[in-house]
């Protein structure tokens, strides 16, 4: 009987549908909990999802690449999902228009922090260089971040898990820190969170407020292309 079930199962886990399902239903579940829980940011989906996921992964041995195969049809709707975050960020144009010179200032200003902090605590630290080009697009999207790693000597799968640990702890404490600094501004706090916390904090700031997700978007957005520039310049500079 248990062999028949272990057959069954090895069947299973390599048909894509199989990883595609569980990844929805996990999701559908973990937002389920979160919503009765009123949304308590500890439990905020997207960690519960990965959390569980993992422990599965791990459970059955299943390698991640027969995961992917199944769940990347996810992974594609990232794209449309980006591009579409630009149709609330329309309703606000006038706005934006009004704050385009701030917003730049605290792009720049933003996206030079996010590099040049994580890599001087790595220094301090006494981290080896390969770990510190690493860790320094952490606060952009995976894809991107991967990209600008392998460019200039880090190692990518390591930035893949810096990136989403980033965007986890953005999303769980970025809109309790800025209420605690008393920022009410929902252009503000969306920018804010969506500079230092890329797709999983602009999330975050949908569920706050839609104006906070429309600027979280357009932060994101910038914030890629802004660190993809800098962290090559920063890197030579700083003679790593």
């Amino acid at each position: 009987m248990q062999e028949n079930i272990t057959d069954i199962w090895v069947y299973l886990a390599q048909t894509p549908l199989l990883w595609l399902t569980l990844t929805l239903l996990v999701y559908l579940a973990a937002d389920w909990l979160y919503q009765r829980a009123g949304r308590l940011p500890l439990l905020n989906p997207v960690l519960l999802a990965i959390v569980v996921l993992v422990l599965v992964l791990m459970g059955t041995r299943t390698p991640y690449d027969t995961y992917f195969a199944g769940a990347q049809f996810v992974h594609f709707l990232l794209g449309p999902a980006t591009v579409a975050l630009a149709i609330p960020l329309y309703t606000y144009y006038a706005r934006l228009k009004k704050m385009l010179l701030p917003l730049v200032g605290a792009l720049l200003i933003g996206s030079a922090t996010g590099v040049l902090s994580a890599v001087w605590i790595g220094q301090a630290l006494d981290l080896p260089r390969a770990v510190l080009l690493s860790l320094a697009p952490k606060s952009i999207t995976t894809p991107i971040a991967m990209g600008i790693s392998e460019q200039v000597g880090g190692i990518p799968s390591l930035t893949a898990v810096l990136v989403i640990l980033t965007g986890m702890i953005g999303a769980l404490l970025g809109n309790e820190l800025l209420t605690l600094l008393r920022f009410g501004d929902n252009s503000v706090r969306g920018f804010a969170i969506g500079l230092a916390s890329h797709g999983l904090g602009t999330a975050r700031a949908l569920q706050i407020h839609a104006e906070a997700g429309a600027f979280a978007g357009l932060a994101m957005g910038l914030n890629g292309a802004t660190t993809a520039i800098l962290v090559p310049l920063l890197v030579q500079w700083l003679g790593l």
